[in-house]
This record gives C-alpha cells, sequence and structure tokens, in this order.
C-alpha cells in the first residue's frame, strides 16, 4: 500500500504543472474562438476543409462524445461530411491538455508524434469519406438556423471567469473522474504488474496492439487519462507502438460514440471512421516499432518515467502544490456533479418541465442540448443535466417539437421525468 501510494503521488504531481496550464489555455480557446470561427473554414465542400477540420481540432480538448454535438453543429452550419469526419477523428485523440501532460508523462516524442498522427489520420478518414460516403444519406442534413452562443457584449472580466470557470471547472467535471482512473490505474499498474510482463509479446507486436484495441475501443478512456495508463504499460515492456496504438484508438472512439455516429451520419460513414482510426493507429504504431532513432529515444522515456513513477523519490514541493491544487479542484467538480443528480429534481414551477434525455456524457454535451432547443417557440430557458440525464425546460413549448430538436443532433428523447 506504501508504495502504491507513494507511485500515485509522484504520477499525479509529474503531471499536475502541466494539466493545470493546459485546462487554462483549453478554457482560453473555448471562450476567445467563437464557434462560428470553426463553421466559416470547414463549410467549404473541399480538400482544404477537411485539412481546417483535423488542424482546428487537434488542439481542442473534446472528448470522444463531446465533439459529436459539436461535429453535428458543424454539419448543420453546411460543413462537407469530409470534414465532420476529420474533425471527429483528429479532435478527440488529443488536445492541448493531452499535449502538454504527455511531454511530462512520456517525453517529447510522443508529445510530438500523438498530434501529428491525430491531424495525418483525420485527414485521410476525412478525404476517404469525401471520395466514398459524400452522397450518403444522413439524419443530420437539417435545415436550421445557425446560433452564435458568443455574446460579444461580454467585459473581459466575465471572459476570464468564464476561461477560470470552463477551465478548472466544466473540464474536471467532465474528465476528472476518468482521470482519476487513469491515475490510480497507472500506479496499480506500477506495484503490481511484474517488470518486463509484455516482453513474452517481444516477438509479437502486432500481438500487442490488437490486444490493446479490444480493450480500448469499446471503453470510454479520455486523451489525458490514457497517458499514465500508457506510460505505465510500457515501463512494464509495452512496446513504443502498442502504447501509441492505446493513446491514438481508446480516446478517438468507444461504444457509445459508435452508435451515435451510425444513427447520425449513416452506415458507410461510420465504417470508414473506424477503419481510419483503426487501421492508422496500428501503421502507426508498426512504424514506430521500426525506427530506430525514436526507439532509442523511448529506452530514455522508460527511464525518464521510471523516475516519475518511482516509489523512493519525492517530488519538488512546486509540484506537490500543483498536485494539491488540482485534487482539490478535481473533487469539487465531482462533488458538484453528484450533487446536481438531486438537485436537477427537486419542485419546480408549473411552466417548467423535465424531460428525460440519454446519451449526455460531458458538459459539451448540455451544451448542444440547449442550443438545440432554446430558440424553439415557447422555449423561455433551458437546462440541460449530463449527469441527471435531464432536460429542464421553462415555457410551453411542445413536447413533439423538443423531441424533434434533441434527437436531431444525436441524443435520445425518453420524454417528461
Amino acid at each position: 500500500m506504501h508504495n502504491f501510494l507513494l507511485s500515485l503521488l509522484n504520477v499525479v504531481c509529474e503531471m499536475a504543472p502541466y494539466l493545470l496550464l493546459g485546462f487554462f489555455i483549453a478554457g482560453v480557446l473555448h471562450v476567445f474562438v467563437p464557434q462560428r470561427f470553426y463553421a466559416n473554414y470547414l463549410s467549404r465542400n473541399n480538400k482544404f476543409s477537411v485539412l481546417w477540420a483535423a488542424l482546428l481540432g487537434v488542439p481542442l480538448p473534446l472528448c470522444s462524445c463531446g465533439v459529436i454535438p459539436t461535429a453535428i453543429g458543424l454539419r448543420n452550419e453546411k460543413a462537407s461530411k469530409g470534414a465532420v469526419a476529420s474533425f471527429l477523428i483528429a479532435t478527440p485523440q488529443t488536445g492541448i491538455d493531452s499535449i502538454l501532460a504527455t511531454f511530462s508523462m512520456m517525453g517529447l516524442g510522443f508529445a510530438i508524434i500523438r498530434p501529428v498522427a491525430a491531424l495525418i489520420t483525420g485527414v485521410c478518414g476525412g478525404l476517404l469519406v469525401n471520395h466514398f460516403a459524400d452522397d450518403e444519406s444522413s439524419s443530420l442534413e437539417l435545415e436550421t438556423d445557425s446560433k452564435n452562443c458568443q455574446l460579444s457584449t461580454v467585459n473581459s472580466q466575465l471572459k476570464i471567469w468564464r476561461v477560470l470557470k470552463y477551465a478548472y471547472y466544466d473540464m474536471l467535471r467532465d474528465i476528472g473522474l476518468r482521470l482519476l482512473i487513469g491515475l490510480v490505474v497507472a500506479a496499480l499498474i506500477q506495484v503490481a504488474v511484474p517488470d518486463e510482463f509484455f516482453l513474452s509479446f517481444g516477438s509479437q507486436p502486432l500481438l500487442q496492439m490488437l490486444v490493446i484495441l479490444v480493450i480500448a475501443i469499446p471503453m470510454y478512456i479520455c486523451s489525458t487519462g490514457s497517458i499514465p495508463v500508457a506510460a505505465a504499460l510500457m515501463m512494464k515492456g509495452l512496446s513504443p507502438g502498442a502504447a501509441l496504438v492505446m493513446l491514438m484508438a481508446g480516446p478517438a472512439v468507444n461504444l457509445a460514440s459508435i452508435l451515435v455516429v451510425h444513427k447520425s451520419m449513416g452506415r458507410r460513414f461510420t465504417s470508414i471512421y473506424l477503419m481510419t482510426i483503426v487501421g492508422f493507429a496500428v501503421l502507426f504504431g508498426l512504424l514506430l516499432n521500426a525506427t530506430d532513432i525514436l526507439n532509442s529515444q523511448f529506452s530514455i522515456l522508460n527511464s525518464h518515467a521510471a523516475c516519475c513513477m518511482s516509489t523512493s523519490a519525492m517530488p519538488s514541493p512546486f509540484k506537490i502544490v500543483c498536485a494539491t491544487v488540482l485534487t482539490l479542484l478535481i473533487i469539487f467538480a465531482l462533488m458538484m456533479k453528484f450533487f446536481s443528480k438531486f438537485t436537477s429534481k427537486k419542485a419546480l414551477d408549473p411552466d417548467v418541465t423535465i424531460y428525460r434525455v440519454e446519451d449526455m456524457h460531458c458538459s459539451h454535451c448540455e451544451a448542444a442540448v440547449v442550443r438545440a432547443v432554446e430558440d424553439l417557440p415557447g422555449v423561455e430557458k433551458a437546462k440541460a443535466s449530463a449527469s441527471a440525464n435531464t432536460l429542464t425546460i421553462k415555457g410551453l413549448a411542445t413536447e413533439e417539437a423538443i423531441r424533434a430538436a434533441v434527437e436531431s443532433i444525436g441524443y435520445t428523447f425518453k420524454g417528461k421525468v
């Protein structure tokens, strides 16, 4: 137990400074870059829109569920199917927060290769969709008015507050639990799995990657939470290529997102989307294992990771302070998320109705549902809760209109609570 706790402390301390910085930059991007900015570049039906979709998606801190409503919004802004596919593939694989965290735990090589691989995979997937699935009908092609969610009159002080709220509350509420699970699993691997455990697969690196794919794809892991797990597995003999497969395929897709993408975009689109992620993850993994120059760097990486996750070395005071701040922020965000399950079902005014909406997983899902219904006739105010799976509507809008709006963006509407 002592070794486990010390290993967990070292992992958290190593990642905390970079995560706090990454979350802040993500908050700046969220507040100061309006959604319309992305639509302007992605709405052109050409090859450049596919490239722009991947370039704009790589730094965004969106998980595989949060990226779907954003992509649907872009599709309703007349973005091409290829651009939507490129955005769906590239965005959840990495983000500014996970890039910095990757550097802290796995070194500069992985911090560079990870976003580059996401960019190339997204562009290639988008081009394939434009060529093979652009004529496939989908439920996303709706006549909707674009909504500008940015308030031009918001003063700078309010914007700074929104940056901090998104960075250190909304994001931690979304990924905090998965990040904690990833940190705990990494510490458990460090103390419980025998050293060089994966060397038994040494002559079969492809088998390692297939095992990782079978485990990672159905699961719901975020790009940041997967980092300590991948680093810990590499210390036990997992090849760099297999670790890269986990970092690419795990965050990019999960069972829930597959079902929503299939429902919204069609079977052919979904097939290309999945095959691109799996195929390019394995391809980049094999190339990484075959590159001697990088393999020499990753031998240094193992020494660096071993130092970071050591059960004997104590971290610096600065890192301990950062880890304490991060831990307190995560605890607060998760407590608020837990209590929201109960507060959202309290006694309401007669003109307030609560509906059950499933498949929401994060604050981006909540925002997408609210945007879909807030301009409907009769809706005075709307609030969504992913933790309680509810949509609270103040006003006299009809249930049929709300159902149509919610289902048009890929969520499951279950009627009144």
